[in-house]
């Protein structure tokens, strides 16, 4: 018995050992960030990042000002949602979703105990909210235009000669040309390290560019995460503040909101966590052309930016499916535009319809698509098109 306790006491030591020496292992090589993210996720029963993960980060809080609710409409959840529409929002795990027809909230449902208070991550969507904050910051000339070179406010890339050609438009509409692999495979990258490390900012100003701005569309975190940057140093206000001050509070959003900070800076790539009534509201903000309640909160030709797609950016008869951080398909039979996250996240606006769609939850559908954007999201807007007029053509007739 004696002798088995000693040889476990052994295999003990050399296990500790190990870990010891692996721990330092990933310091010394700068992939530190590896122990959080193990941390955050595998010891916490995930596989990879999740939405309610904000307790595991530092955040800064998005002050919501006086609530203003939204309007519910004359039918508000009489509608039944199409057999297709509820088994694919069931499948992917979604806990919220929310249809907004004529201004009014129409339709809202939650699952596995979330609800309209419940704070869930919007991933990329946040991207689209940062070139929100861009399109103020123009407005009230904190930056010249989308034309104003990054340099203005990221010196640190002046001696890099295709750095100091970039302009603040080609981070928001994803054309920088900056040396970033936007790579989810394996653990050891660089968006991962974006997403758990603690200083967002060293990590991006110690790259540089390796192609010459305004060329080809190619979706980068680092663009928008270099954006904020930008944003930070022009108005000299973190992100959080400056969205509250200038759109959470004034459109009366119901419930304040977090953004998750690396270091002492937003993390702009990702990382907003609201709830479908007020991720709602920033949909119905982009459909009025950035007005809200007869206040314009945004320049509407900046709404048309952002929403129209960028023809520069794409080949000749290749899908122009982005505009500036806005994901569009104006070829579909149901011409949209949305912000998008990575797992599943949707504001998806289709204005013919005058509606604006929000789907939250834990999973996407990654089957091919036969279009440019994710097969679930041309799924969400017919199924919930024909949802609608479902119920209209059973409603009786006044």
């Amino acid at each position: 018995m004696e002798k088995v306790l000693k040889i476990s006491f052994k295999v003990l030591c050399i296990i500790v050992l190990i870990i010891i020496l692996a721990i330092a292992g990933l310091y010394i090589s700068g992939n530190q960030y590896l122990i959080k993210a193990v941390r955050t996720t595998y010891l916490k029963g995930h596989t990879s990042v999740y939405i309610d993960d904000y307790p595991y980060f530092n955040n800064n809080v998005i002050r919501a000002g006086i609530p203003q609710n939204w309007e519910l409409h004359e039918k508000y959840n009489d509608i039944q949602l199409n057999d297709i529409l509820r088994k694919e929002l069931e499948d992917f795990k979604t806990v919220g979703f929310g249809i907004i027809k004529d201004g009014k909230l129409l339709y809202e449902e939650y699952w596995d105990n979330y609800s309209d208070e419940s704070l869930t991550n919007s991933f990329s969507m946040a991207k689209s909210i940062t070139t929100m904050l861009l399109g103020k910051a123009i407005e009230q000339g904190y930056i010249q235009s989308v034309d104003q070179l990054v340099t203005d406010f990221i010196p640190e890339f002046l001696n890099d000669s295709l750095g100091r050609l970039a302009t603040v438009g080609d981070l928001s509409s994803m054309r920088s040309g900056f040396d970033w692999s936007e790579e989810y495979s394996s653990p050891i990258n660089m968006t991962t390290e974006a997403y758990f490390g603690n200083n967002i900012e060293k990590q991006m100003l110690k790259r540089s560019f390796k192609l010459r701005p305004g060329g080809h569309f190619k979706y980068s975190s680092a663009d928008s995460q270099l954006l904020a940057i930008v944003l930070k140093r022009a108005t000299g206000k973190g992100l959080a503040q400056y969205l509250s001050e200038e759109f959470w509070q004034p459109m009366g959003m119901e419930h304040d909101a977090l953004w998750s900070m690396s270091g002492e800076i937003e993390k702009s790539f990702c990382c907003v966590y609201s709830n479908v009534r007020d991720f709602a509201k920033l949909g119905q903000l982009l459909l009025q052309k950035g007005n809200w309640e007869g206040k314009q909160l945004l320049d509407s030709a900046f709404v048309n930016l952002m929403t129209m797609p960028n023809s520069e950016a794409f080949d000749s008869g290749e899908p122009e499916k982005y505009g500036y951080s806005i994901w569009t398909d104006k070829e579909f039979h149901s011409p949209f535009y949305g912000m998008l996250g990575l797992l599943g996240q949707r504001v998806i606006v289709v204005p013919d319809e005058n509606l604006v769609i929000v789907r939250l939850g834990k999973s996407r559908d990654k089957s091919p698509s036969a279009r440019p954007l994710d097969k679930d999201i041309y799924l969400l807007v017919d199924e919930t098109i024909k949802s609608i007029q479902s119920f209209s053509d059973a409603s009786p007739q006044k």
